[in-house]
């Protein structure tokens, strides 16, 4: 199963949701507090991880900045409350993690949005 690190960003429910459910994960809030985001996005790549974050500025390192990346997935969940957004972020990952993949995903209340990247 892929491993996944989960940003800062991302609220510590999501890890708890994902962990239950047994997925190889890596939480930067427990390992690496504080760190920047090209120090998050370097660990999910050595890891081989796709990385899960709330933080735009992914999309600038990946994309103008050139950044490697086994995959991002961008939640951009607004008026959803905690619970329903670990539900649906949980739903995306099991339905669709071998598609996220090296692509740099957008996951919105409306639709998911996967764009490869190599």
């Amino acid at each position: 199963m892929k491993k996944l690190v989960i940003d800062e960003s991302v609220g510590y429910e999501l890890v708890k949701i994902l962990k239950e459910a047994n997925f190889d994960l890596l939480s930067i809030l427990e390992t690496n507090p504080g760190v920047d985001d090209e120090k998050v996005l370097e660990i999910a790549f050595q890891e081989e991880a796709i990385l899960l974050t709330e933080d735009k500025d992914f999309g600038e390192l990946t994309y103008r900045m050139k950044r490697d990346s086994y995959g991002i997935l961008l939640i951009r969940l607004i008026d959803v409350d905690k619970q329903q957004k670990c539900n649906i972020v949980l739903g995306v990952i099991e339905t669709h993690l071998a598609e996220l993949e090296n692509s740099f995903s957008v996951l919105t209340s409306k639709k998911l949005r996967i764009k490869k990247m190599k």
